[in-house]
């Protein structure tokens, strides 16, 4: 299975997937948490950093990042 980022939800003390994923029972991975709310925060803060961005660029991160 190829790495990718996939929104979840925690509810009653366990992360729940928001869409499909393809993992063995039993099977371990390592699992990095990052806010929707901080993303937004990162990605307004670097915008333009390293010149300037396409719009669609910017919107496409926004919209990952809210995805669900």
């Amino acid at each position: 299975m190829p790495e990718r980022a996939i929104r979840a939800r925690f509810e009653g003390g366990v992360l729940k997937p928001l869409e499909r994923v393809e993992l063995r029972e039993g099977e371990e991975l390592i699992v990095r948490i990052e806010r929707i709310e901080d993303r937004k925060r990162l990605l307004a803060k670097l915008h333009g950093i390293l010149g300037p961005t396409p719009k669609e660029l910017v919107d496409a991160a926004l919209d990952e990042a809210e995805a669900g």
